[in-house]
């Protein structure tokens, strides 16, 4: 039978260890999960909620048996902190380290495998105790290309989250290079941040939030205020800032499922007026925001009547072509193709989706598709100079990728050849060689025989 005292750290019983040395890490102080530093961390930062955290881990019981261990498998383990991701001891416990720190945790079975254990692994209601060590962590990237990252400082409440449209209430502090250059709160509409100053990454990092959440968010210069800067805040050019965010209150917007088609018509005149404002003057992604809003609202709308069809398909042929056309502004060109087919499905002889694909595929030196897009645009419209263009400069392209193909393989055959005479030259050197090798031993045998004399009967 075992007892709690099987299990050793530093020589003596791990709970007596835990009792004189451990800190108690719960928020509520229940000693559920109890502390003990093993090795000081690199420096005082820790996770916030939400971060992504990699460790090591072992994990035992108190009687001392191993159950788990992430470096027998040669491999840490990765998983975002705080968000009922993993045992809730490890949540808790995580958070209080710094990076590079190794401790172990005792962790009750109401902070671990509760009443239930593990079959196999974890007896019911067992104290487990797991030694980590936090080589990494970072911030929780709201898009894909890592362009806004999130570290919670303070969770919200709740589950709902701003939508597209919300009216929402902010407190907002902003730095940039260490010096603040924004700290004010403001209400905005969601999609429409720009309207009171506030950058692109926190529009974006609205619908991410809860009420009462404080979050600092980590924006590039993409999401910042990109190439031109700020220069009234003397914020300079392709400049990185940092916002803390506090959300203060919202007012969700209705869903499409909750609006009638008549509602939806209307407001999509709105926000389609809205997003060509943007456009004109350069602020494609806010643009591309409200083009959206009105396909989701109408994507799957009929219409009862000849002559909401035609309205529907208006609106819809209008947010496809004005999102081919941001898109073409920020250089994302499979989003540009996407948006021009739909128009396309809707009118085959659309002249500018057809027009906007070409271009877009040029971009991508798809030369014939373009051509074939270019081609389409003159069935429709033969004056269409810009398309005659445009084919012959696909044309030239093309010929520059065969002049360059031709060049490539030229000096791949030429190093091929060159590279099999060097293989004949040496393998004729080894082939003289040996000739060479055997012709000298044969003379040699030769004058030991007329040496040696005739040899005995």
């Amino acid at each position: 039978m075992t007892t709690d005292q099987d299990l050793k750290m530093d020589g003596q019983p791990a709970t007596s260890v835990f009792a004189t040395k451990g800190t108690d890490v719960t928020p509520k102080k229940d000693k559920g999960v109890v502390k003990v530093v093993k090795r000081q961390g690199l420096d005082e930062e820790r996770p916030m909620i939400g971060d992504r955290v990699t460790v090591h881990y072992t994990g035992k019981l108190l009687s001392g048996k191993k159950f788990d261990c992430s470096r027998e498998r040669k491999e840490p383990f990765s998983f975002n902190v705080g968000k009922g991701q993993v045992l809730k001891a490890w949540d808790i416990g995580v958070m209080s380290m710094q990076r590079g720190e190794v401790c172990t945790f005792l962790c009750k079975p109401e902070y671990a495998y509760g009443s239930a254990g593990n079959p196999d692994k974890i007896p019911p209601s067992s104290s487990v105790v797991f030694e980590m060590e936090l080589l990494k962590f970072e911030g929780e990237a709201l898009t894909g290309d890592s362009g806004i990252i999130r570290r919670i400082k303070v969770k919200g409440d709740g589950y709902m989250n701003p939508n597209d449209g919300a009216s929402v209430e902010v407190h907002l502090e902003g730095k940039c290079d260490g010096r603040r250059f924004d700290c004010r709160d403001v209400s905005f509409i969601v999609g429409e941040a720009e309207d009171k100053g506030v950058p692109l990454g926190v529009d974006r990092a609205m619908d991410k939030m809860q009420k009462g959440e404080c979050c600092l968010l980590y924006l590039k210069q993409k999401y910042g205020f990109g190439s031109e800067g700020k220069p009234e805040l003397k914020i300079g050019p392709y400049k990185d800032i940092v916002y803390e965010v506090t959300l203060k209150s919202f007012q969700r917007a209705k869903e499409s499922w909750e609006m009638d088609l008549p509602e939806k018509l209307e407001l999509a005149a709105v926000v389609k007026q809205k997003g060509n404002q943007y456009f004109k003057v350069g602020l494609h992604h806010q643009a591309v925001a409200q083009y959206q809003r009105i396909v989701l609202w109408l994507e799957m709308e009929c219409g009862t009547g000849m002559e909401q069809q035609k309205r529907i398909q208006s609106y819809m042929l209008t947010a496809h072509l004005n999102l081919a056309l941001c898109f073409l502004r920020t250089k994302e060109y499979t989003q540009v193709v996407e948006n021009c087919n739909k128009v396309v499905e809707l009118d085959e002889h659309n002249e500018k989706a057809l027009y906007r694909r070409g271009e877009a595929r040029l971009l991508r030196n798809e030369f014939s598709l373009a051509i074939e897009d270019f081609q389409h645009v003159l069935q429709v419209n033969p004056s269409n100079r810009a398309a005659h263009t445009q084919i012959s400069i696909c044309q030239s392209k093309i010929k520059e990728h065969h002049e360059q193909d031709k060049k490539t393989y030229a000096n791949m055959f030429q190093k091929f050849a060159e590279r099999d005479a060097k293989v004949r030259k040496t393998k004729r050197r080894r082939d003289e060689c040996g000739r060479n090798g055997m012709n000298g031993e044969v003379g040699l045998k030769r004058r030991r025989r007329s040496q040696d004399g005739p040899s005995a009967k």
